[in-house]
């Protein structure tokens, strides 16, 4: 609890001071209007006291005195409260912007803390099997299983920080497509026997079409393939089905991923897909991820002219759709 409150101290000063700084202005303009309102009632009756009744146009100047303080009342009122809807709007306009700012950087702290455990351990798990082929005499069995969870976690290393390396590239505009035609059956296959390979204990359910080709980056095409399948990995119980289809509809292909974990709140359906976002509380979330893979995914789609999208699965889980155009081979 102190960790979190240090944490976001300066969020919470910030929107105490907000809150003062607008019981300030609004308190000023209370008073702005009091005392206007005041000196506008005392020269009116300053104005009658310097008439005389006797005065033959006595009862057109009196009128004329209220009609002048009736009227500057109401000028006083209407700049009173186009002030306050200004100031209303610009404290709105305020607190949004700092608790979006609030929002990015508790974002930005906590991609840091998962990019630093997500390159720890493959790094440490590859360390800890070298040193246990250099230190031991292993029959054959037991080298190639360690050189393959060694290879494994290499591979999720080279995936994690080839993520981080293409979002900062196509973010900033500087990197460059290689659009070429490509097989995406293939590249989907592939990419379902490496994830079924790494976790041979899920079932798989793959019904893929063959020879649908497009046209894409290679590289980018892997990413948005990749990244869809490990989010249903990362969220799906180890025991739970993921089923990965693949066909063509017409002159498009259509790729879906379904899986059967506690699913995507509706209201999140399109926060999912910004950038370090990831649903539900940062402070108590046990699954790991640093809130790139599905921005990375929209990004890559939406730079190939593909249609992303989430849905419900029933009973339970989540459906990722990705339409694309198909190339006549």
């Amino acid at each position: 609890m102190t960790k979190n409150l240090n944490r976001y101290a300066w969020g919470n000063r910030a929107i105490v001071i907000c809150w003062l700084l607008l019981v300030y202005v609004l308190a000023a303009l209370i008073w702005w209007f009091i005392a206007l309102n005041l000196q506008n009632r005392q020269m009116a009756e300053y104005k009658l006291s310097l008439l005389t009744r006797d005065d033959p146009a006595y009862s057109e100047k009196v009128e004329k005195i209220y009609t002048t303080r009736d009227r500057l009342t109401t000028a006083y009122k209407s700049e009173g409260l186009t002030f306050l809807l200004v100031i209303l709007a610009g404290a709105i306009f305020l607190r949004s912007a700092v608790m979006r700012q609030i929002r990015i950087q508790r974002q930005q702290q906590n991609f840091m803390m998962a990019i630093t455990h997500e390159l720890k351990t493959p790094i440490s798990i590859a360390r800890l099997n070298i040193e246990t082929l250099q230190k031991h005499v292993l029959d054959e069995t037991k080298k190639e299983k360690i050189l393959k969870s060694s290879l494994q976690e290499i591979n999720r290393l080279n995936t994690l920080t080839g993520n981080i390396l293409v979002s900062a590239q196509l973010e900033g505009g500087s990197y460059l497509f290689n659009k070429e035609e490509l097989n995406f059956s293939q590249i989907v296959l592939d990419s379902c026997q490496d994830f079924a390979n790494r976790f041979p204990g899920r079932p798989w359910k793959n019904d893929l079409e063959p020879g649908l080709y497009i046209s894409g980056d290679p590289l980018l095409m892997q990413i948005l393939v990749n990244n869809l399948i490990d989010n249903a990995v990362k969220y799906s119980p180890p025991a739970a089905p993921i089923a990965i289809n693949m066909k063509k509809d017409l002159d498009h292909g259509i790729l879906e991923l379904r899986d059967e974990g506690a699913g995507i709140p509706k209201k999140e359906y399109k926060r999912i897909f910004q950038k370090f976002y990831r649903v539900g509380n940062e402070d108590t979330r046990t699954t790991q991820g640093t809130g790139l893979g599905l921005y990375l995914c929209r990004k890559i789609a939406q730079d190939h002219n593909m249609q992303l999208r989430v849905s419900e699965n029933q009973p339970k889980g989540t459906i990722f759709t990705v339409r694309f155009k198909l190339l006549k081979i």
